[in-house]
């Protein structure tokens, strides 16, 4: 969990003067010599942490990433001396505003503190720091059968200090409650830099007595908090609404609570959900529960939404773990979506709503049994039409992650009217989510709209989002009507404002509302108790009045409006430019870059593809958030207007994303970062030109071509002394790499020299591309393939008249020589495709071209549909047509495993090489891994070698953990896996099944 120091840029190592805010000039001096942990108060770090996954966005002065502790007190006490206010932030996954503070200083606690601190498996307790990762603490849990009991869908990148922050939790509310109630304590830095401890204190006891005793801001804070939980306990009583989720204002009706016939009281229950306002939180001390063994799932599907909500208290009478609901809008974009598509599958087309259900070993010991009486309830005596029995782990994990996927999902809608979130976890009562939900559309048919509805329905906390286009005045000041009427539904019918995401920028306007006059002036009082010159956060779960009201003379926190602060809004414009690329599926370039809506899928570090240079960096600016949140910048004039052209934005924004295409399918909304960048390396090298190095990588096809054809005198010269210096002097490739090696006899060149195996008459024929590679210099695993298909009674033909893909053009940004080579290629293929010819890649890059990035390169071509429809790679080719089960094979025992392309991942077809390898013999691990971090030309690039190293070295210890042979279809991967110190370069997938055939 920790970061890989040795990956991380610095910004500053690429050369770049980055000035500082000239406004915070100053204070980022100061901050500087008083933290270890790095500080940026430049404008690309103002953007980065100007947004959240809200519709909010507001610079900060700068951020902070402390070390620990000490770092954390040093920049709260220098950012107090300079009168700048403070906000504390994990992932930035916050949906209501919480993750962003005009003029704030951030703590970006994610970076360094994110240590799990000890264990004790016995007490059931475990102590970490608030940057840790929720999914990495369960990790690290699991082998003593424990768990952190909320569970956010955004666990996977979601820091438990946020959970604390916000009062998290997720879709196991029903059975586990929320984060309050397992923080047993925190150590937090108030405002003013002070350090403290908070947990339990019995009132009334010796112990009370001798924390009253002394004369310190923490017995004033215990006395203070308990005045004023006493002075109103009335008001509590009446005002708090009795639910099992409530996360508005701040928790006093939890700070004092009966246990053994003695009264305790705990500030750490005022710390949760006070959103940073009340401390920054350095460790906390958790409480944890056993995992169950085992759990079962079924989902029912509904014809009609409120059937299914009413169907809700039916569901929890049966013991369920989690009663969680989706309507049809979520599961038809899912469908669309490629990263979702297979998760949607078993969901029943004509459905308006379905429920999932959940049971687990420790409430229930058969299954079978509770699913069938949950299925008399709701489906034979009730409106259920059907439904779904998942008990296998993976079957079940399949439809969950279709609901986490729901709220990404619902913001890749097309257009400007998008599910904005504001008022979409307001909770009431579950047996009257029903009437509540009616009600709640008859709002939205007032204000001429609909909405998307999933969520915790087993808790009456249902995520409801209106579809308002917010870059119109009209659509902010619906937004804030539907906002007033709903929290006046809500308060009729016993609820809270909000049951998970808090209050933030969005709701803490109309915290007075739910609580009333003297319960708001109670929560001022707490705020000013614990930091007087609401120094923290200020503006968030309380504000001021006016400048007169209870707090600093500063005119610090004054007032809260949610239509302020928008990320989009009526002045909101971005600039549309003229593309070499097609982009009307997309919806224009402007629009793919607005499809991030900073959920921080990209930040996730455990599975999936998406984003390898976060992963191995863990920097805001290596994330597709991150990248997305500049260029959205740039377009929209929040930064100057050539700085898109600039050689920081160029190499810090564009030439760190290694174009691994993970984005296009991991990204819920799918922001193609491979797509935008190569656009825009395009545009600049129309206008300044292209180096050197980058000319040459474009042309490999050419070069290789020279280096076969003089081999072996051109290896022999890339390993004269003195040679690498040289190259890296002169060109930019890094020293430290070994350059491919070229042979004599390329793969075109041996198969004109061999022929054909298999008569042409045969019943399949397959071009076999000759991509550079495996052309030049890896003819080996082309000659395997050859073998392979032959065996299996394909004739195959290996044209010397194809050129290169043009996939080196494209990634560097030479749009206009990628399209001149992609015609190229579609105008050889065309005819032959027509004539019943199927074509197959060894390398997976190439593949991808024809099947996808030509598309944009060639909207118009009417041969580029043909070619790329008859287009595979070639395991892909075998295993779709069912080759390998008629060969005759005799694997080697051994354990292989596997590495797939990214590139294969983002179109879905990573699968068939683990199919084909099964069916021929070996047993196989496939691993759930990211980009080997060479990405073609980029792990030569001497800039980029550290980084692509330490991407890599994620992957090296994937491998060494399976213990076993591994295989990799891709070039680049096998020359990263194959630079490892004793290791040998993998074979291809197809090499492996060649060695299995039993042909001789």
């Amino acid at each position: 969990m920790a970061t890989d120091d040795s990956a991380r840029t610095s910004h500053d190592s690429l050369g770049f003067a980055h000035p500082d805010d000239e406004s915070y000039a100053e204070l980022a001096v100061d901050l500087r010599s008083s933290v270890r942990g790095d500080v940026r108060f430049d404008e690309y770090a103002q953007v980065l942490y100007a947004t959240d996954g809200s519709i909010y966005q507001a610079r900060p002065a700068g951020v902070v990433e402390p070390r620990d502790a000490a770092d954390v007190q040093a920049a709260v006490r220098t950012a107090a001396d300079h009168g700048v206010p403070v906000l504390p932030r994990g992932a930035g996954t916050s949906l209501a505003g919480q993750g962003v503070g005009k003029g704030c200083v951030v703590l970006d606690c994610s970076v360094h503190m994110d240590a799990v601190l000890e264990v004790d498996p016995h007490a059931q307790t475990a102590r970490v720091q608030p940057g840790v990762v929720q999914d990495d603490l369960d990790a690290v849990l699991e082998p003593h059968g424990l768990q952190f009991a909320p569970d956010p869908a955004s666990s996977a990148r979601a820091t438990v200090g946020g959970g604390i922050g916000n009062n998290s939790t997720g879709a196991h509310s029903v059975r586990y409650g929320i984060t309050d109630a397992y923080v047993r304590s925190v150590d937090v830095v108030l405002g003013d830099g002070l350090e403290a401890t908070f947990g339990d204190v019995v009132l009334d006891s010796r112990e009370w007595d001798e924390l009253l005793a002394r004369d310190d801001r923490v017995a004033d804070l215990h006395r203070t908090v308990r005045t004023v939980v006493e002075e109103h306990q009335s008001e509590i009583e009446a005002r708090y609404p009795e639910l099992k989720r409530c996360v508005s204002g701040y928790n006093l009706h939890k700070v004092v609570r009966e246990e053994d016939g003695e009264r305790v009281m705990n500030l750490a229950k005022l710390v949760v959900g006070s959103e940073g306002t009340l401390g920054v939180v350095t460790a906390a001390e958790l409480d944890l529960v056993t995992r169950p063994e085992s759990t079962a799932l079924a989902v029912f599907a509904y014809d009609d939404l409120v059937d299914a909500l009413a169907a809700v208290p039916d569901a929890l009478s049966h013991d369920a773990s989690a009663v969680e609901l989706v309507d049809d809008r979520v599961v038809a974009m899912a469908r669309d979506a490629p990263e979702y598509s297979e998760y949607a599958e078993p969901f029943p087309t004509d459905a308006a709503a379905f429920l999932l259900v959940e049971f687990d070993s420790e409430l229930h010991d058969d299954f079978v049994a509770a699913i069938d009486e949950v299925t008399d309830t709701l489906q034979r005596e009730g409106a259920a039409t059907e439904h779904l029995e998942a008990f296998d782990p993976a079957d079940q994990a399949d439809l969950w992650k279709l609901r986490k996927a729901a709220i990404p999902l619902l913001m890749s809608m097309d257009g400007d009217p998008k599910p904005y979130p504001f008022i979409e976890d307001a909770t009431v009562p579950p047996e009257r989510l029903a009437s509540y939900v009616t009600e709640f559309e008859a709002v939205l048919d007032r204000h001429g709209t609909s909405a998307a509805y999933f969520a915790h329905a087993g808790v009456g906390t249902l995520h409801i989002r209106p579809i308002l286009n917010l870059k119109t005045e009209d659509g902010v000041e619906t937004m804030h009507a539907i906002a007033e009427d709903v929290t006046d539904l809500v308060l009729e019918y016993d609820g809270a404002f909000s049951g998970e995401h808090g209050d933030g920028l969005a709701r803490t306007e109309f915290t007075p509302k739910l609580y009333g006059p003297d319960l708001w002036n109670a929560f001022k009082r707490v705020k000013t108790a614990f930091d007087p010159a609401w120094q923290l956060h200020p503006g968030n779960v309380v504000y001021r009045d006016s400048p007169a009201d209870n707090g600093p003379p500063n005119g610090r926190g004054v007032g809260a409006d949610m239509r302020e602060h928008l990320r989009y809004g009526a002045e909101y414009s971005a600039v549309e430019p003229q593309t070499a690329l097609d982009f009307d599926d997309d919806g224009g370039f402007a629009h793919l870059v607005e499809l991030c809506n900073g959920c921080g899928t990209c930040r996730q570090t455990g599975q999936d593809t998406m984003c390898p240079t976060y992963r191995a960096s863990r920097e805001e600016i290596q994330s597709t958030r991150g990248r997305a949140n500049l260029l959205r910048a740039a377009i929209s004039g929040e930064l100057d207007d050539e700085e898109l052209y600039s050689d920081r934005f160029q190499s810090e924004v564009l030439d760190l994303c290694v174009g691994c295409k993970g984005c296009a399918s991991d990204c819920p909304t799918g922001v193609d970062l491979a797509k935008l960048k190569a656009e825009l390396k395009h545009q600049h090298h129309e206008r300044d030109g292209a180096s050197l190095r980058e000319r040459l990588f474009r042309d490999i096809d050419r070069w290789a071509s020279v280096g076969s054809t003089l081999a072996p005198l051109s290896n022999w010269a890339t390993k004269l002394p003195g040679s690498r210096a040289v190259g890296e002097r002169l060109l930019g490739v890094a020293a430290e790499r070994d350059l491919p090696t070229f042979e004599r006899e390329s793969l075109v060149d041996w198969f004109d020299a061999r022929g054909p195996g298999v008569p042409p008459d045969a019943d399949r024929r397959v071009v076999l591309f000759p991509d550079t590679y495996t052309n030049y210099t890896e003819p080996a695993v082309g000659r395997a393939a050859v073998r392979v298909l032959e065996a299996a009674g394909v004739h195959v033909a290996v044209p010397d008249d194809l050129g290169p893909s043009g996939r080196p053009a494209y990634s560097l940004g030479f749009l206009d020589e990628a399209r001149e080579r992609a015609a190229a290629t579609v105008s050889t293929l065309e005819p032959l495709v027509a004539d019943g010819w199927a074509v197959a890649f060894v390398e997976p890059s190439d593949a991808s071209m024809l099947r996808d990035e030509y598309a944009d390169l060639l909207p118009d071509s009417t041969g580029r549909a043909t070619v790329a429809d008859a287009s595979y790679g070639v395991c892909e080719y075998l295993d779709r047509n069912r080759l390998v089960e008629e060969l005759p094979t005799d694997a080697p025992d051994d354990r292989l495993v596997y590495h797939g392309h990214c590139n294969q991942k983002a179109l879905g077809t990573d699968h068939h090489a683990v199919g084909v390898l099964r069916r021929a013999g070996y047993a196989v691990e496939p691993l759930d891994s990211g980009c080997c971090g060479m990405a073609g030309s980029f792990g030569y690039e001497a800039e980029h070698h550290e980084l692509s190293r330490a991407i890599g070295r994620i992957l090296f210890e994937q491998v060494d953990a399976a213990a076993g042979r591994p295989v990799a279809p891709g070039a680049s991967c096998r020359t990263q896996l194959g630079d490892r110190p004793d290791a040998e370069r993998p074979q291809h997938p197809i090499e492996a099944v060649a060695d299995a055939l039993d042909d001789e």
